[in-house]
């Protein structure tokens, strides 16, 4: 186990080297990893950290980067572990803190070479923590083995919630935290006037468990409400669905479109993976984006939700078609527009991206009091941004 002291000075906040082990920041295309790691580098950076982001050279996301450089921190592709091990090794050795994400290829295998070669705090940062239990149930996870979580000084998971006493007394987690996704304030915000478009709408890639109560909360009010205008905005959905005349469709919109769409939408609906329902305490990123637009947040009901968000004061909570089509009828006008006020207070307050990196800053600091280590040391200038191969 890698237990290191980060030695701080009272009156000057430490910079640390910091490397990030991911699936992706370059291309937000059908995953939900780079927006995360876009604002949490930008919001590290910010308080004065030096960050290297590791990225798998994958051809899907090599044809489908809108970001290939990324303006903060530096970002370095790679091809294979072994040239990650080759390449990389000084950076991983020498930092105060490396952090690998879920879903990383050949994962297992970086996280061992890791866990080995890191003097500093070790990570796992999991953006999808009941799927990964799931497949560690399953014997079925290429990116963790349950030996590997008791090597990772931290884990750190989107999930809060009893899951993370789970990971510690079944595991052997020496610590897990929750470190939720945030929204970037800068980029989610209302639009100066609202023309709407639509009644109600959702984003979301296509899964097989989302699809149900898309149906049920969705599309059987838009059956209902044959006036109401609607849309779908997403890529995966099979070619067999049967969408209602009312409905619209969007293969795929971009982060850099995200604002304008909620801002066109009266109401947006929330739909969550049915292993985050069943762990709870698992808010999805497009919770905080819309709440930021002050776009009002129509959501199934999980465990833990209202400690996010009030229910009938900052969201909406649909257990059937039938709340669904009373929100679109019956809501005033006025109640409406309160509910996505007092939602977008909550987001700015509580669930921004720089709100989440000095959380995690306050992690790794407090890991790095563990008696018997070297103290922190402190990270050149680096002002290059890069992105290699």
């Amino acid at each position: 186990m890698n237990n290191v002291t980060l030695q701080l000075d009272p009156t000057e906040r430490t910079p640390m080297r910091i490397v990030i082990i991911g699936l992706t920041i370059t291309s937000s295309w059908g995953n939900g990893h780079a927006t995360t790691y876009r604002g949490l580098v930008r919001g590290l950076v910010a308080r004065g950290h030096d960050v290297l982001f590791l990225e798998h050279d994958k051809p899907w996301y090599a044809s489908h980067r809108d970001l290939p450089r990324p303006p903060y921190g530096r970002t370095e592709l790679y091809e294979s572990v072994a040239d990650l091990t080759e390449r990389f090794a000084a950076d991983v050795r020498q930092a105060d803190v490396v952090i690998v994400g879920s879903y990383v290829p050949e994962g297992v295998a970086v996280g061992a070479w890791v866990t080995r070669v890191a003097k500093g705090v070790t990570a796992f940062y999991d953006i999808d923590t009941p799927v990964t239990l799931a497949k560690l149930r399953l014997g079925d996870c290429d990116y963790l083995s349950p030996r590997l979580i008791a090597k990772y000084r931290l884990y750190l998971s989107f999930t809060g919630g009893p899951v993370l006493r789970l990971l510690e007394t079944e595991y052997g987690s020496p610590r897990a935290l929750p470190l939720y996704c945030g929204v970037d304030p800068e980029v989610y915000r209302p639009a100066a006037a609202s023309d709407f478009e639509w009644d109600l709408g959702y984003l979301g890639t296509y899964s097989d468990d989302r699809q149900p109560p898309l149906d049920r909360l969705m599309l059987e009010p838009a059956r209902n409400l044959a006036a109401a205008r609607m849309v779908v905005a997403g890529p995966g959905y099979p070619q067999a669905i049967a969408w209602p005349a009312n409905v619209a469709r969007i293969q795929h919109l971009p982060p850099s479109e995200h604002r304008a769409f909620y801002n066109r939408q009266r109401f947006t609906l929330n739909i969550t993976r049915a292993d985050m329902v069943a762990a709870g305490y698992s808010p999805s990123v497009r919770l905080f984006e819309a709440a930021a637009c002050g776009t009002p947040i129509i959501s199934d009901w999980w465990e833990g939700l209202d400690t996010f968000f009030v229910p009938g004061e900052e969201i909406l909570i649909s257990h059937g078609p039938e709340d669904t089509v009373r929100y679109l009828r019956e809501l005033s006008e006025k109640d409406r527009s309160q509910i996505g006020r007092r939602a977008r207070a909550k987001a700015l307050s509580d669930h921004t991206a720089s709100r989440r990196a000095a959380e995690l800053e306050g992690y790794l600091l407090e890991a790095g009091r563990s008696p018997g280590r070297s103290g922190i040391r402190k990270a050149p200038a680096r002002h290059a941004t890069s992105t290699s191969r």
